[in-house]
């Protein structure tokens, strides 16, 4: 799945991000994916870095465990 920059997302974390979490996020969260500067930018190798809805750096994530919000 590719994700976009500034866009809001439900976190439903895949199997790898249970195993190797780099984050604390829990299932269901809303995440906004961002762009860090000197950082890859989203979709790189399938990863990108997110922060929750007030603005908190939250970590690196599968962008498959990102689910488009209803």
């Amino acid at each position: 799945m590719k994700v976009k920059t500034n866009k809001i997302y439900v976190y439903d974390p895949v199997p790898m991000d249970i195993y190797d979490a780099r984050t604390t996020l829990i299932n269901g969260d809303l995440v906004k994916v961002i762009k860090l500067p000197g950082c890859p930018p989203p979709n790189t190798m399938d990863h990108c870095h997110v922060e929750d809805i007030n603005g908190k750096f939250r970590g690196l994530v599968c962008c498959n465990s990102l689910l488009e919000q209803k």
